[in-house]
């Protein structure tokens, strides 16, 4: 398949196509106002990229409950007091031509008692003197995600991405190292994956006909089993649950060292899934027109661009403009980051990730 074939549309079971190929992935700036509200940095942000022809822009992970907060400035959507903000974020991404969602999260275990975060463990003994949430507290929380997608909806979102991945609360659940529970949200992996099939199929009722359901997974750490991962998803796919599945992988090319599918890319174990009208793509590493490319070879219907999209905030019009183009190499400084109209939160929130900026540049 050529870099051309990126810019072709892709439909998704409900609302309008996607333009192409791109979507940017849902990036954490810790650039919000720390109340939850959306701040002048988060719209500047959000209209750079609007106009960097992403067929689908996502939000930063958005907390759907003031006590589920995990890092801080996280942008929220746990009141309507949030709503105008949000709406101007939307606004923004339909001027620039794409489609939007809004990353909905919530910390769980994680969540930081130091931002107002009261930690919400599936177990007992994973946060130490806090108890496992109870039924009810779980069910609160599910009601929450879709309480979030109806104020997206209202926001002019044309849909959400539910953040399952990296041990926050959907992720945790569904892990048999953190969650020993004995009521209906623990044991099998049936009841694991309840809180997340309950979000998903809670949003789908709760909002119109038209509007898209994104489904965030990473396979890795936090006692995830690939195995399990991979039947849950089957069934996510063969029942059309979703619109769209995004693979949470820090390497798109990685190879799975053990167990049943030793040898093969993590990629495959799941693109070779049957997945009807759901469209699957992947985000890890992807700096580069080629790569992104390669990957429609091996089975995505989509590419999610993280990094290379803080470096180049419009990297589908780059690809676009040159099938040769590569994301500059890392680290940079900040400087050039500050040049490209990055916020000094933002690149503050960088400066934490390893091997992005160069230590010392101001």
């Amino acid at each position: 398949m050529s870099v051309s074939d990126l810019f072709k549309p892709l439909t998704l079971l409900h609302g309008p196509a996607m333009r192409n190929r791109f979507m940017l992935a849902p990036l954490t700036n810790q650039q919000s106002g720390r109340d939850g509200f959306a701040s002048e940095f988060d719209q500047e942000w959000i209209r750079q990229v609007a106009q960097g022809g992403y067929a689908l822009v996502q939000t930063c992970a958005t907390h759907v409950e003031e006590t589920g907060i995990g890092f801080d400035r996280q942008l929220g959507i746990f009141s309507d007091a949030h709503l105008p903000g949000l709406a101007e974020m939307a606004t923004s991404i339909r001027k620039g031509g794409g489609l939007s969602a809004v990353q909905l999260h919530h910390a769980g275990h994680r969540a930081n008692p130091m931002l107002g975060g009261i930690p919400a463990p599936a177990s007992d003994y994973t946060v130490p003197g806090v108890r496992a949430l109870p039924t009810e507290a779980v069910e609160r929380i599910r009601d929450s995600f879709i309480a979030g997608a109806k104020r997206a909806e209202l926001a002019g979102f044309d849909g959400v991405a539910v953040h399952g991945a990296f041990g926050w609360i959907l992720s945790e659940f569904m892990s048999p190292q953190f969650n020993d529970r004995t009521d209906k949200y623990g044991g099998s992996l049936e009841n694991r994956a309840r809180l997340t099939l309950e979000v998903i199929e809670g949003i789908r009722r709760a909002c119109g006909p038209d509007f898209q359901i994104g489904w965030r997974l990473s396979v890795e750490r936090y006692g995830l089993l690939l195995e399990e991962l991979r039947d849950i998803t089957a069934d996510i796919l063969d029942r059309e649950l979703i619109d769209y599945l995004d693979l949470a992988l820090w390497d798109s090319a990685q190879i799975v060292q053990d167990g049943a599918f030793k040898g093969q890319t993590m990629l495959s174990v799941f693109t070779e899934l049957p997945r009807r009208r759901v469209r699957v793509g992947a985000a890890g590493k992807i700096m580069s027109a080629q790569r992104a490319g390669q990957l429609m070879d091996e089975g995505c219907d989509f590419v999610l661009i993280g990094r290379a999209g803080i470096l180049q905030r419009d990297f589908p019009l780059q690809v676009e403009a040159n099938h040769f183009y590569e994301s500059p190499k890392l680290p940079v400084t900040a400087e050039y980051l500050r040049e490209g109209g990055l916020s000094e939160r933002f690149i503050n929130h960088m400066r934490g990730w390893q091997s992005f900026v160069i230590r010392g540049s101001y």
